[in-house]
């Protein structure tokens, strides 16, 4: 447990640099990799920071009462400082606490585009406000609207236009909201992996805007469409939503420019036996932990029967009732089956 627990801790730390190896890859596998890569990780943060302030809470005598196992034997073979356990156990703590916020928030944004889809007129996909303000987003629901101004289609042509829809389209299909709320709730289990989530967010709308360049049949129409899409709302506040002048634009706009990425499966294998290497890491810790319990049950049982030496100190301390239960029903199943 030793070394184990603190393997998905490194790895979170090394999550930090898969930010920039995304940016140079495909869009869309760059996106998943992103958001696996959050979801193990800080489910691996947290199971280590709860392994290792389990530890301490524990060897707390009434914890140790209601679960009748030694805290003598605890102390002695438990390889984690108390200090150590105390820290994870307070940032255990403040990670669950944000975490609950940012669900909380997530909910809230969810019940707020659902509620916008329905307001909106007609029963199509495609709602056109009539409002000079220029804007296009995509509103995620059950099923999603795209939203677009006229004050925006004003500003494009129709092949353009053609390739705004597309990118808004390509961000309902593959519910990239989902995505989102993974990038934002890791983020607020780790502070660390906000990285991550800025990342994800511009990989997202690469991958509209490649699937609207598939579509449309030229990356340089959606280039220049991203541009002046961009342009006409550089002052307008956007909305909670998916929009295609979201993102780090001149960087989208160079990338169009440019030929695709090519795939490169190495890095993304890389990853993987990274957050593979977490959660077998994270396993064996678990399991570390459970036997160093079970040894102090044992430990406590062992006591029961006997006064002498240090076990009769430990009852002394800790009351007469630390080792009973399970223990002295397995000694009386065992007086029972002598009888018989």
């Amino acid at each position: 447990m030793t070394i184990s627990v603190y393997v998905p801790l490194v790895v979170t730390v090394l999550a930090v640099l898969a930010p920039r190896v995304a940016r140079q890859r495909a869009p869309r596998p760059a996106a998943w990799s992103l958001a696996c890569a959050a979801a193990v990780t800080a489910t691996g943060w947290l199971g280590s920071l709860a392994l290792l302030a389990f530890t301490a809470f524990a060897q707390i005598p009434e914890v140790a009462e209601e679960g009748h196992w030694s805290v003598a034997a605890l102390r002695t073979h438990d390889p984690v400082d108390l200090s150590v356990a105390a820290v994870s156990a307070l940032a255990l703590a403040a990670g669950l606490v944000s975490l609950g916020v940012a669900s909380a928030r997530q909910v809230r944004h969810l019940m707020w585009a659902r509620r916008e889809c329905g307001r909106m007129p007609g029963d199509t996909e495609l709602v056109v406000l009539d409002d000079d303000v220029p804007q296009a987003f995509a509103l995620p629901g059950a099923p999603g609207r795209i939203v677009v101004s006229r004050g925006m289609l004003r500003c494009l042509g129709d092949a353009e236009r053609e390739a705004l829809l597309a990118h808004e389209r390509a961000h309902l299909r593959g519910r990239h909201h989902v995505f989102q709320a993974v990038w934002r709730l890791a983020a607020a289990v780790n502070p660390l992996l906000r990285p991550l989530a800025e990342a994800g967010a511009f990989a997202l709308e690469r991958w509209a805007d490649e699937e609207a360049a598939a579509r449309t049949g030229s990356r340089t129409v959606v280039a220049r469409a991203v541009g002046r899409a961009a342009l006409a709302s550089a002052a307008v506040a956007r909305p909670a939503a998916l929009a295609a002048t979201g993102g780090a634009v001149p960087q989208r706009v160079q990338a169009l420019l440019s030929p695709p990425p090519p795939p490169r499966t190495l890095p993304f294998a890389a990853g993987a036996v990274l957050l593979t290497l977490c959660c077998v890491s994270l396993a064996n810790a678990a399991s570390d932990s459970e036997n160093l319990v079970d040894s102090a049950e044992h430990a406590c049982c062992a006591a029961g029967p006997h006064t002498t030496g240090g076990s009769s100190r430990e009852h002394v301390q800790h009351g007469p009732g630390l080792c009973t239960g399970s223990c002295g029903a397995d000694e009386r199943n065992e007086h029972g089956k002598h009888r018989s």
